[in-house]
């Protein structure tokens, strides 16, 4: 499956923004999506986890409360809506998938295809 992660930008402390991820090439609905992301000088880091049905969500701490994880199977894409951004949220985000065969998980040495990324920018 090939992924595209679109709709980051530059945003001020508080915005909020999507991202979506538009999948092609497989069944979108046979794979775990996960968002991950890296600041500059870090290791990239868990963000979320949908499973294949939308039914399992999993948000890492920092995530929790400001952002939610979605997927249309229909559209074949996934979505990450962010609020109150902060500025340690500035980072490149990717989309990931994994088969569904397995359980959704947090660790992205897992993920066996992965978007492009698209930069969040969050000024104070």
């Amino acid at each position: 499956v090939q992924l595209q992660a679109s709709g980051g930008g530059l945003v001020e402390t508080g915005d909020s923004l999507r991202l979506s991820c538009a999948a092609s090439g497989r069944t979108f609905s046979h794979y775990d999506m996960g968002w991950f992301r890296q600041a500059p000088g870090k290791n990239r880091e868990f963000v979320a986890v949908i499973n294949y049905g939308g039914g399992i969500v999993d948000y890492t701490r920092f995530a929790k409360g400001r952002f939610t994880i979605s997927r249309d199977n229909d559209k074949s894409m996934g979505y990450l809506q962010m609020s109150s951004l902060k500025p340690e949220d500035t980072a490149v985000y990717y989309c990931a998938a994994r088969g569904a065969w397995y359980s959704p998980d947090r660790d992205p040495r897992l993920y066996d295809y992965w978007g492009q990324g698209t930069l969040v920018t969050v000024s104070s």
